[in-house]
């Protein structure tokens, strides 16, 4: 399989359960659920995406002919040193691409993978930690995980519904928006209406990082 790759960076988790540890980032392109181009977006499924997941010109981005050349360039960026190797697997939508190949080939360089998806598409076996972005109007087939993170306010997702769905973590995020100090109100209230939920924030951007 060759594997669509907007960009690879080394940085740190900037948000949910794991925001502060070191770890390669791994943006897939492609949605299922927007194409990435702005004149789509009043017709997306996801209309609030805050992330460039068109093409393959990012840094360390390209066109992977197989999982072993793939893997390869995630070790590279996360360099010789420290252990607990944590590559982030994201988009985009992750699960458009990847697999069992690339699951193994990353262990096998001593990766914990995390994703970050819709939950529209069932997450491969082997995943380390399963974080769960559920949008509002999708069908949501991947009920269990780590982190279910709800980016708040969003019409048409009712918060108590989600609450038996089987996640480690509960998370609330403000929306990324025009209104940002009105989203990040009605998050804070989310957490404090329904103690299962837990604020979290975009911490990369407060303080500058990737």
């Amino acid at each position: 399989m060759t594997y669509a790759v907007k960009e690879i960076f080394l940085t740190l988790q900037g948000e949910g359960v794991q925001a502060g540890r070191r770890a390669v980032f791994l943006r897939f392109s492609g949605c299922n659920l927007w194409s990435g181009r702005e004149q789509d977006r009043a017709t997306a499924q996801c209309r609030f995406c805050d992330t460039d997941f068109v093409g393959t010109d990012g840094p360390g981005g390209g066109k992977f002919a197989n999982a072993e050349a793939l893997a390869d360039a995630v070790a590279a960026s996360w360099g010789e040193g420290p252990d607990r190797r944590l590559v982030v697997m994201t988009g985009g939508e992750p699960m458009l691409q990847v697999d069992d190949e690339l699951v193994d080939a990353m262990h096998a360089r001593g990766f914990e993978i995390a994703i970050e998806s819709n939950g529209t598409l069932p997450v491969a076996d082997g995943i380390d930690w399963v974080c769960i972005s559920p949008k509002a109007g999708t069908e949501v087939v991947q009920r269990s995980g780590d982190e279910l993170k709800l980016v708040w306010p969003q019409q048409g997702i009712d918060p108590a519904a989600l609450e038996n769905w089987d996640f480690r973590h509960f998370l609330v995020q403000p929306l990324d928006c025009a209104d940002g100090a009105a989203a990040r109100d009605a998050a804070i209230a989310l957490a404090m209406d329904r103690p299962k939920w837990r604020l979290t924030i975009q911490a990369h951007k407060v303080v500058g990082l990737a």
